[in-house]
């Protein structure tokens, strides 16, 4: 479940920064759109991409991210992928991020996935 002040953080457009765990154990980092389904947390990523072979790898992640409105509280967010999506349930997700972001469709020339993510422990502010 999402808690109320982190739904509202997501609603928003803030960029998150999903952080993953490397083959080798190293961190990995990158910015990135997100949004909620549900009770849940997605975000669209390349099938292929790193970010993409960590989580299937092992699906643990954290966000962190800081509210344009008030970046000195920040959400911090544990989850895990919990299932991800392709085609139309994939594009329709992806399009209102799109939407929220640039206010367009996102361009069908790259392939993209959406991960779902069943967040875990949520923290707002300073912990």
């Amino acid at each position: 479940m999402i808690r109320p002040d982190v739904r509202r953080v997501l609603d928003g457009t803030p960029i998150a920064h999903l952080a993953t765990v490397s083959a080798d154990g190293s961190p990995h980092s990158v910015p990135l759109w997100v949004g909620t389904h549900g009770d849940r947390i997605v975000f669209l990523t390349g099938p292929d991409t790193r970010k993409a072979r960590n989580l299937r790898r092992d699906p643990r992640l954290t966000l962190s991210i800081a509210p344009a409105d008030n970046p000195f509280e920040p959400v911090v967010i544990r989850g895990r992928v919990v299932e991800w999506l392709d085609g139309d349930a994939a594009w329709q997700i992806i399009d209102g991020l799109a939407q929220k972001y640039i206010g367009a469709p996102y361009s069908r020339e790259l392939d993209r996935v959406v991960a779902v993510v069943e967040p875990g422990r949520q923290t707002v502010g300073i912990a």
